[in-house]
């Protein structure tokens, strides 16, 4: 059995309230938007990280994560893009990304939009948009997803709701 933290759109802020919850994992995946290099280093010298780079992240982060990103984790085949629109209306990436192969989870980001839902339209896909993890944005609240996987299973789905901080970055 594997413990996920998702999260994106740090924009170069590594919340310390989500310490607690990177302790909890076992894997962290990140729906890119990094900003800063640094929150990439931190966060990978504490637990293994999957993740992809966002519109907004430099050369760094681009030569240590890929633009689309499919993985295993337990037994469910994941993918990962940032923009990717939403299951009603998808971007040309999420589409190359489910042409490349159909994943079982989809994790996103960039809208700083949570959504957690299946797409039954493909096979029952679970999407998941963490939401903003960062404060840069127009969000009030910096939201992830914790969930666990054992083999096939995919459950105790739950969203990280944290009042969004004041603190001045810069």
């Amino acid at each position: 059995m594997k413990k996920i933290l998702i999260i994106s759109d740090t924009h170069s802020y590594l919340d310390p309230r989500l310490m607690e919850h990177v302790e909890w994992c076992d894997q962290i995946w990140h729906g890119g938007d990094w900003g800063d290099v640094s929150v990439s280093d931190t966060l990978s010298a504490i637990k293994p990280v999957m993740g992809v780079y966002g519109n907004i992240d430099g050369t760094p982060v681009r030569q240590t994560y890929p633009l689309i990103n499919h993985f295993y984790c337990e037994e469910v085949l994941v993918g990962m893009t940032h923009i990717a629109g939403a299951p009603s209306k998808y971007k040309p990436d999420a589409l190359k990304c489910f042409e490349i192969q159909l994943p079982e989870i989809f994790v996103c980001g960039h809208s700083h939009i949570l959504q957690v839902k299946r797409d039954l339209n493909r096979k029952g896909m679970l999407f998941i948009n963490p939401g903003a993890a960062g404060q840069h944005g127009f969000h009030q609240v910096q939201t992830a997803i914790r969930l666990k996987i054992d083999g096939k299973r995919i459950f105790d789905v739950e969203m990280i709701n944290m009042p969004r901080t004041k603190t001045r970055i810069n």
